[in-house]
């Protein structure tokens, strides 16, 4: 029996979260990414925000930041895993061979990305009330989904930026799939507020969404924010991003047809 249009559509793109789900299953070592490394790097600064005796709202400003980045780091991981589980069992052609397209694979390790990713802030979020004895749910269950879906999207905006970046400079960039997360956490005030940074650093951060939603979440918590409407500012700088971004890996899955780099990267 054939799929209508829209079974066909949403079938491609669970094909995919499917995909990432088979090899998260089927990794041992994806446990400390969803798990082990997430809830150590909480565990650490929260202890130091106890150890170091802070008040209710510093320790409040440096919570929120690092469960953020938790949730953050899981997702734009299941993103970028959707080229990068190719490009390590060397078959990059055959994924761009087959009749899907780049919106199907994003979508699809997308979802996967976002339960991966709400696991990990569920998870964080009670380790904050029961250890630190922390309220995540101040602001409210809708002002929480907004941050966290604006979470997922930062998560998959950097993914995506990695799958360019690998179609474009092959190998050399798998790095990025680790290592923009941390400069993130640099400039976009996960343990500061940006108004300490250098202007030109905070001009940085003024360019990445992720800032805005911590603003946004933050003045629920009694901390003032640096821009007006933070929220509407973060998710139509994020759904800019977006589109930019499905833009340049169309154009980089091009480049990298005619350069032969998916030739390259597959066996």
């Amino acid at each position: 029996m054939s799929l209508s249009p829209l079974q066909g559509e949403i079938t491609k793109i669970t094909a995919f979260a499917f995909k990432n789900w088979i090899m998260t299953r089927r990794n041992i070592f994806t446990f400390f990414e969803i798990i082990f490394w997430p809830v150590v790097g909480f565990l650490s600064v929260g202890l130091l925000a106890e150890f170091t005796q802070l008040q209710p709202e510093m320790r409040a400003f440096i919570l929120l930041g690092v469960i953020a980045m938790g949730a953050v780091q899981v997702c734009q991981l299941d993103v970028c895993y959707a080229l990068l589980y190719d490009v390590w069992s060397k078959a990059v052609k055959h994924g761009f061979i087959a009749p899907v397209g780049i919106m199907h694979m994003l979508l699809g390790s997308l979802l996967m990305g976002i339960m991966r990713g709400t696991a990990v802030f569920l998870m964080l979020m009670a380790a904050s009330y029961f250890l630190f004895d922390f309220n995540f749910m101040v602001p409210g269950a809708t002002a929480t989904f907004l941050f966290a879906f604006g979470l997922f999207l930062n998560g998959a905006m950097v993914g995506m930026l990695v799958c360019i970046l690998v179609l474009v400079f092959g190998n050399r960039a798998e790095v990025a799939a680790w290592s923009l997360v941390s400069l993130m956490l640099l400039v976009c005030g996960i343990y500061y507020p940006i108004s300490i940074l250098p202007r030109w650093i905070m001009f940085t951060a003024e360019l990445i969404p992720l800032t805005y939603f911590l603003e946004y979440f933050r003045q629920f918590y009694g901390f003032e924010t640096t821009f007006h409407h933070p929220l509407a500012r973060g998710y139509l700088m994020v759904f800019g991003y977006l589109f930019l971004e499905v833009l340049l890996l169309k154009a980089a899955r091009g480049r990298a047809k005619r350069k032969g780099t998916l030739l390259k990267l597959s066996e």
